[in-house]
């Protein structure tokens, strides 16, 4: 315990170099299966590596770009509607005056609400522009170093021979799984993303293709991220169309996010990484915690990373594993068998199959 405590202070204390760094590993675990076909025909180890490298860099060329433009969008906007934000705040104080909650509870709601937050905000992107650069620039060494050692692992059995197979199982099979969870995530990311978006445009909502972004954004925070996504355009639209339009922005997005992100994503979600709901939520608030807001996107593969080095190569620890899985049961079989043994002797310390690596 006291081991993992100072760990994870010290993963606290570097979440700036920490955080740049688990974004560019997910990256190139993400992009990695592009170097197979390439070097199958016929390619050189170190242009399969650069075509690599590239893909990664257009994916956070591609990331950067939306979240540049959501925020020079969203600072025009505030300046434009801060007056009816404060028009909209004395409001909603008078209203809950009015319906017996006191002057304390109406106090506290402005303050919650209050534009000169947002105001800050916007007047602060040039912070936060440079604070993301900063990130960046450690992500960009960071594939680059990356994706160049990635090259050398397909050596390791014929360099450490056939025992270290069953670790490498266990890697390709953590591997899968959370290039398959973001593969998923943002395929059904983009869906609500266009139907939000057109939906708020259609509202008269301004701004919507960055309330798309959001939502697209926020759809890899397991759990909470719909609420996330929902409370700006909700609150603009409480601005520029009272409650009526409030309630309509709401009913659309709940409609479309429980649909697609409670009915059918989770499905996918489950085969990919077979996480129970409540490890789901509790791993966005430990990691957020932990190395900060990139901790939520990066929550469910740090968290089966965790599980795999925690869990993954001690067979009696099976039951744990299979415990955190979404669709784990005493009939498993991935289930260890009975601890107890009849004679006291100690279990083959055989290694885990891929099935059980992977949860």
């Amino acid at each position: 315990m006291i081991a993992a405590l100072l760990v994870l202070g010290a993963l606290w204390f570097a979440r700036d170099l920490v955080a740049p760094l688990a974004l560019a590993l997910v990256l190139v675990v993400i992009v990695h299966p592009i170097r197979h076909p390439l070097e199958r025909r016929g390619w050189p180890p170190w242009a399969a590596t650069t075509v690599v490298i590239s893909v990664a860099y257009l994916i956070l060329a591609v990331l950067a770009a939306l979240l540049v433009f959501a925020g020079a969008e969203f600072a025009d906007l505030v300046v434009d509607v801060v007056d009816e934000l404060q028009a909209a705040v004395a409001s909603v104080g008078a209203w809950l005056v009015r319906i017996g909650l006191g002057d304390q509870v109406a106090e506290a709601t402005q303050r919650a609400l209050d534009p000169s937050v947002l105001l800050g905000a916007a007047q602060g992107l040039g912070g936060w522009l440079l604070a993301f650069l900063t990130a960046a620039f450690f992500v960009l060494a960071y594939v680059i170093f990356m994706a160049a050692d990635a090259a050398r692992y397909r050596r390791a059995e014929r360099v450490f021979g056939p025992a270290v197979r069953p670790r490498l199982d266990r890697i390709r099979a953590l591997n899968s799984g959370i290039r398959r969870y973001y593969v998923v995530n943002a395929t059904f990311g983009a869906i609500v993303a266009v139907i939000d978006g057109l939906a708020l445009w259609a509202l008269g909502i301004p701004i919507p293709a960055v309330w798309a972004i959001l939502a697209f954004v926020t759809n890899f925070i397991p759990n909470i991220g719909f609420v996330l996504g929902l409370v700006p355009p909700a609150v603009l639209a409480f601005v520029i169309g009272g409650l009526p339009l409030l309630l309509v922005v709401i009913a659309v997005y709940s409609v479309v996010n429980v649909v697609l992100q409670v009915l059918v994503q989770p499905k996918f979600v489950s085969d990919a990484v077979d996480l129970s709901l409540t490890l789901s939520f509790v791993s966005v608030v430990f990691w957020t915690f932990v190395i900060g807001p990139l901790g939520a996107i990066l929550s469910i593969p740090l968290t089966l990373a965790a599980r795999e080095a925690l869990l993954g190569g001690d067979p009696w620890l099976r039951w744990l594993s299979g415990n955190a899985a979404a669709g784990s049961s005493p009939d498993d079989p991935a289930a260890p068998a009975d601890a107890d043994t009849t004679d006291g002797t100690e279990p083959p310390a055989e290694p885990l199959d891929r099935e059980g690596a992977a949860g």
